[in-house]
């Protein structure tokens, strides 16, 4: 099923979703794919500036274009060799414009896990449990666009008391000689004390024509559980990335995210929510964003306390360059209820070039009064003394740079849980100052 945006794209989405509702689905879930789109129209369709929220994140040239909707995927000459990460061994699952491929993908027997395409999991207990239960509760309205109009992504479940052996490295490939407009849809379940790392990869292969992919992923970490997730953008520019992540933890959980994106695909706007619903949950959020030509990257993070005795950590880096633009909006709520609350933010920049450009605005809204909560925000150009100091002992200017940045990003990349894709990371932020 294929249309082509030959209207705006707002028209040709209601054309899709008219397509969509004669696919022969359950009541339940074609009841559910009309409410969400009810709500994008009522609320007017894709977001502009004028709402806070996107105040710095002008979606008009994504969306005054034509692209293909819901179109085939030609597999043939596919090569993720960009996706690689030396020394790490991983599960392979391999979304190929947002659909499941299993041809490139490598799922191995694993006792306690469960692997399916998203339209393949209606009948899984977990993906009813808690399918569009948690995102499509944000306000983000791009949610219900995607749970409106979503045909592919993946579903994955790990059982109660299973630690998975290896972790799962998803790698989401942009293709296709026409413009297309992805809705990938991706719902992960850790079962109580279960065990899991994740690793996505967002890539582009050479020739690919410019899309736009609106991904929304839920996230449920059940009581005991502990999940790491990695997000390493290193897509060309050619791709432009709109991704919800709504995270809902329960007691005794963990979750860490961990989100780097580097020189390539020029607009990119991550919304990530965390909701920590019970005592006891533990979350850390860690960004790298290095940005470079006229490069777009927006990352806007909830961190929600609604019960007491839980920690949040979170720590982002942004190092703009030439005339890209990096946006940080960080909120910390507290609940009256989050009584022993201890929460932590903080956003640092350093800026390369005189049009490079930072906004940052985090933020602490605390109605519980027996927290320690804090939060902090740095800006600066970089440090040409330093860099001076590097040269006169004989270092050189790049490696200098390399150093200097390294050295910013530090605090953040220490914090890695693996070392394969910490030195991964180290290696691409090397490169990317050299774009």
């Amino acid at each position: 099923m294929s249309t082509i945006v030959t209207e705006s794209l707002y028209q040709q989405l209601i054309s899709a979703f008219s397509e969509l509702e004669a696919v022969q689905e359950s009541e339940k879930w074609s009841s559910l794919r009309r409410e969400s789109f009810q709500r994008f129209q009522a609320e007017g369709g894709f977001p502009t500036i004028k709402h806070e929220e996107w105040k710095y994140t002008n979606l008009k040239p994504l969306i005054n274009t034509s692209y293909l909707l819901n179109g085939d995927v030609n597999i043939d000459n596919i090569d993720v060799s960009k996706a690689d990460i030396p020394d790490l061994d991983a599960f392979r699952i391999v979304l190929v414009n947002g659909q499941y491929v299993l041809t490139f993908s490598s799922i191995e027997e694993e006792k306690g896990l469960t692997v399916r395409p998203i339209e393949e999991a209606q009948n899984e207990n977990n993906f009813e449990k808690h399918y569009a239960q948690h995102a499509d509760k944000s306000d983000n309205i791009l949610v219900a666009l995607n749970t409106a109009l979503q045909t592919s992504g993946v579903y994955i479940s790990v059982d109660a008391n299973t630690l998975v052996s290896k972790p799962i490295h998803i790698i989401h490939v942009s293709t296709g000689e026409e413009a297309f407009f992805a809705q990938t849809r991706n719902l992960i379940v850790l079962e109580r004390a279960a065990e899991l790392e994740v690793i996505e990869s967002f890539i582009t292969l050479d020739g690919a024509a410019s899309n736009l992919n609106n991904k929304v992923t839920e996230i449920v970490v059940e009581e005991g559980a502990k999940m790491q997730h990695y997000y390493l953008q290193i897509a060309e520019s050619s791709s432009s990335y709109i991704h919800h992540t709504e995270v809902y933890q329960e007691a005794h959980s963990l979750y860490n995210n961990y989100n780097c994106n580097l020189p390539g695909a020029r607009f990119v706007r991550n919304n990530i929510n965390v909701r920590l619903d019970a005592e006891q949950v533990e979350s850390h959020l860690y960004g790298i964003n290095l940005t470079s030509g006229d490069q777009f990257v927006d990352n806007h993070t909830i961190v929600d306390h609604m019960k007491p005795n839980c920690e949040s950590y979170e720590w982002y880096k942004n190092i703009p360059q030439d005339a890209s633009t990096a946006v940080f909006n960080g909120k910390i709520f507290v609940r009256e209820d989050a009584q022993k609350t201890n929460a932590f933010q903080q956003n640092n920049n350093m800026l390369i070039g005189d049009k490079a450009a930072v906004y940052a605005k985090p933020q602490l809204e605390i109605f519980a009064d027996d927290v320690k909560c804090s939060h902090g925000c740095t800006m600066g150009q970089f440090d040409e003394e330093a860099l001076f100091y590097l040269r006169a002992r004989g270092i050189g200017e790049e490696t200098a740079r390399v150093l200097l940045v390294h050295a910013f990003a530090f605090d953040v990349t220490s914090r890695f849980s693996n070392e394969a894709i910490r030195l991964y990371v180290e290696e691409l932020v090397a490169k990317g100052l050299d774009k």
